[in-house]
């Protein structure tokens, strides 16, 4: 049995490859928002690729937690087992409802008459979405044998995977630019075409450890719960969690579409929330790291607490250091190709979001605590509240005050996260 709680030096260890990974991916939008910007029509590509995107990770939402199911139960080749039919049912069951909608007319109803998109970015958007339909299928499909790697400590393959992630996203998205491609359709093909690559990687770079996983479940596992509705009562407000989560996307979507400067907003909030986005990282590859490190000993929760407070303050002051200097207008016109015009109506949102980072740390903290005391239920008690806050934000803000919608979207999130924080201090407390 263990005494000694992990040291510092080996959180980071643990936590830097996750880092990595994440930072990875966080480098995705704000290349493709440089690309698309520097192609034809960049507010209408910008905007359609923006909102194709809201959508399609609206799609994959219920599979995002795969990773920290995976992370927390597969411990034995039963839960392995389990775990793998239990995420390609939800897998084949995303899939189908993103089919169903594109081959219906409900998706340009939503974006005609719902979000009010201006034609040409609903008819981008459309052909946008049809390039995205393996995506939501190929994360579960990876970040369900992620958590296995991060399970096993082999973290480091985690980030290999998606290096070759961004490698080949960047190689199909220059490729297809050169091709004359509409902006969007370089932003979907690139994406899709990187998830592709990395879900093959985990699968391959898993086998090991799938291999090496012990026939009978370790004692004191709950292996035995992993019946169908065992996994359900475990996954369900995890995925609903997710799910109500990323309904922000779109939720803000439509927001924009009645707010004023529709169309600016539409096209800086990617390159904005791209930028935040990467300073918000540590505490998303945080997450499972704390899970990890609290499966071990319960004498990990003081230096797994301590580590996320050096998190949140290195975060969102690295985040300050772009949004309130010169850097600003570097990143936001050299580096994402924004018009200066573009870029005055980013700064704001930008600078009202400083503090997103810190938030994100504890957030996720906060969740890792609840996911290994099996209190999934707050977490998702905590995405209602984050959600309905910034409807209410966002709603006040547009048709109340009339702001800029990407400076209300930039309030709302501010707003919706901490009230999401607040709620889950007491139930997070409870499980230490």
């Amino acid at each position: 049995m263990e005494t000694t709680p992990v040291s510092q030096r080996r959180l980071t260890r643990f936590w830097a490859p996750l880092q990595a990974t994440w930072f990875f991916m966080a480098v995705e939008n704000p290349f493709l928002a440089a690309v698309i910007a520097r192609l034809a029509a960049p507010e209408y590509n910008l905007a359609a690729f923006g909102v194709a995107y809201a959508f399609a990770i609206m799609v994959e939402a219920p599979v995002i937690m795969m990773l920290s199911a995976a992370t927390a139960l597969v411990d034995s080749r039963p839960s392995y087992l389990a775990l793998r039919r239990f995420a390609q049912v939800l897998n084949g069951l995303i899939t189908g409802i993103m089919l169903l909608l594109l081959a219906t007319p409900a998706m340009d109803w939503m974006l005609r008459d719902l979000m009010r998109l201006d034609p040409e970015v609903a008819r981008l958007t459309n052909n946008a979405l049809w390039v995205f339909l393996p995506w939501p299928a190929a994360i579960g499909y990876r970040r369900f044998y992620q958590g296995i790697l991060i399970r096993s400590g082999r973290t480091e393959l985690v980030t290999v995977g998606t290096a070759l992630r961004l490698i080949s996203m960047a190689i199909a998205g220059l490729t297809a630019a050169s091709r004359g491609l509409d902006g969007m359709m370089v932003g979907a093909i690139a994406l899709t075409s990187g998830v592709l690559v990395e879900a093959l990687a985990s699968r391959l770079f898993a086998w090991r450890s799938v291999k090496n996983l012990p026939t009978e479940p370790p004692a004191g596992s709950r292996a035995s719960d992993l019946t169908w509705k065992g996994l359900t009562t475990f996954y369900w407000p995890l995925a609903l969690t997710s799910t109500i989560s990323l309904a922000v996307h779109p939720l803000v979507t439509f927001f924009m579409g009645w707010s004023r400067a529709p169309l600016e907003s539409l096209a800086v909030l990617p390159v904005v929330n791209g930028l935040v986005f990467l300073f918000r990282t540590p505490g998303l590859s945080y997450q499972e790291t704390a899970i990890a490190m609290l499966g071990e000993s319960r004498l990990n929760a003081r230096p797994v607490l301590r580590f996320a407070g050096t998190l949140m303050v290195g975060a969102s002051l690295g985040l300050a250091l772009v949004a309130w200097t010169p850097l600003a207008g570097v990143w936001l016109q050299r580096v994402s190709g924004l018009t200066s015009d573009l870029a005055g109506y980013a700064i704001v949102p930008l600078r009202i979001m400083t503090l997103m980072p810190a938030l994100s740390v504890l957030l996720n903290l906060e969740r890792a605590l609840l996911v290994h005391g099996r209190r999934t239920i707050h977490v998702t008690q905590a995405s209602v509240l984050e959600v309905l806050t910034i409807a209410a934000i966002l709603a006040v803000g547009v048709f109340g005050f009339n702001l800029i919608g990407a400076t209300a979207a930039a309030l709302a999130f501010m707003a919706g996260r901490l009230a999401a924080n607040l709620i889950l201090v007491k139930p997070a407390r409870a499980v230490i």
